[in-house]
């Protein structure tokens, strides 16, 4: 079963990794956002291990996005971000694994100071 990882953040400036720019991120002492840092990296390793992670990229500055919406007159486009909202899409994770509940257990390794994760299934095209 295929899950996206969607990974919300509000930094500032914007960069990645997010902790190390969020207030939440900057208010934990660096050595524990060492130990994180170290934390996650394992956690990815394992994930790459397993054959469970299909992809990931982070994204780049909200305010350099284009934003193409349909309508009646043609495709219109206009500068981003997306939203007006204290968080943005920072970027976001594919992973294959063989239950949901094993994609939310996933999921938790994600979520850091200031950050919000969603988990959402990708679309079943063969359902």
């Amino acid at each position: 079963m295929r899950y996206v990882v969607l990974v919300h953040s509000h930094p500032k400036p914007w960069g990645h990794p997010t902790i190390d720019l969020t207030p939440e991120g900057r208010a934990r002492p660096a050595a524990e956002r060492a130990e994180s840092a170290a934390a996650f990296d394992a956690f990815l390793a394992d994930l790459s291990a397993r054959g469970e992670l299909v992809a990931a990229e982070a994204l780049a500055d909200p305010a350099t996005s284009t934003v193409l919406r349909w309508s009646d007159r043609g495709v219109l486009a206009t500068e981003g971000p997306y939203a007006e909202a204290d968080e943005h899409l920072a970027g976001f994770f594919l992973v294959d694994v063989a239950t949901r509940a094993r994609a939310e257990e996933v999921a938790r390794g994600f979520a850091g100071p200031g950050d919000a994760v969603e988990l959402r299934p990708a679309y079943d095209w063969d359902a």
